[in-house]
């Protein structure tokens, strides 16, 4: 089995930075089933570090991901499921950035090239975001007849705000620029082309340098307030998603965008 996640620990301050590299080393970096579990059991890696406090996560050189992958085999397979196994493969998505959001750990995304999709639903489950100024977010889902799901909307309302999420996310097609992302709290700093990761490092060391008990009891104080509420209000983005994805306008949607045309959607 391919290994697309791979660790790195003891580095920066007295040895408290890890960095996890999700990089399939094609230049996409999509999502595919597989790749969430990896990206998973890496959150969940450092469960019962107490030497760990804090995670840099980083992609590849050009994409930090693509988002869910639409030609992966298992993921294709879904369209032949029935509802129950659908709606527990749905799963893998939010148990991913649920496990990223819920770390001890201070979390860093270094973003450089895209970061599209299933790569937002992630980067905004993190604390804090990193993003080369010639990189670019999208979330391109509802242009594919889906919802947007993964419990990312109460996350980005969190950073943004109403308006700002009801942007990024309904126009499908629309590239927000870093500058944008930093403009619209979507990032907390902007680095130059393909320095993000050693921006990411560097917010890394202050953070490492703190004392790492107050800092991790800082962190559930503020993730409790701030989340207090998302599952109630997204506990059923799962099977919104289910249902979007039985939609004709989602089969029209995936087959635009595999064959490189533009979708004509009917609202069934």
């Amino acid at each position: 089995m391919a290994e697309f996640v791979k660790i790195e620990t003891g580095l920066g301050p007295d040895g408290r930075i890890a960095v996890v590299r999700f990089d399939r080393g094609d230049g996409v970096n999509a999502m595919s089933p597989e790749a969430m579990r990896q990206l998973t059991d890496a959150a969940r890696n450092f469960e019962d570090d107490d030497t760990t406090s804090v995670v840099v996560l980083t992609g590849g050189p050009k994409s930090f991901s693509a988002g869910f992958d639409l030609k992966d085999p298992e993921g294709r397979s879904r369209k032949s499921m029935d509802l129950g196994a659908l709606r527990r493969h749905l799963k893998l998505g939010p148990r991913m950035t649920r496990a990223w959001q819920e770390m001890e750990q201070i979390t860093i995304g270094a973003i450089e090239g895209f970061c599209v999709g299933g790569g937002v639903a992630l980067a905004v489950a993190l604390d804090f975001r990193v993003m080369a100024k010639d990189a670019h977010m999208r979330v391109p889902e509802i242009g594919l007849g889906m919802n947007m799901s993964w419990q990312s909307v109460p996350r980005m309302l969190h950073l943004m705000g109403p308006a700002r999420t009801k942007q990024a996310v309904i126009l499908a097609d629309q590239r927000i620029t870093a500058a944008e992302a930093y403009e619209w709290r979507l990032v907390e700093e902007v680095a130059d082309p393909g320095k993000a990761f050693d921006a990411a490092m560097a917010l890394a060391a202050k953070v490492a340098a703190q004392p790492p008990l107050s800092v991790a009891m800082t962190k559930l104080t503020v993730n409790r307030l701030a989340h207090a509420l998302d599952d109630l209000a997204s506990h059923m983005d799962v099977d919104q998603f289910a249902l979007a994805s039985m939609s004709e306008d989602h089969k029209e949607g995936v087959a635009a965008f595999l064959e490189r045309r533009k979708p004509k959607f009917r609202g069934r």
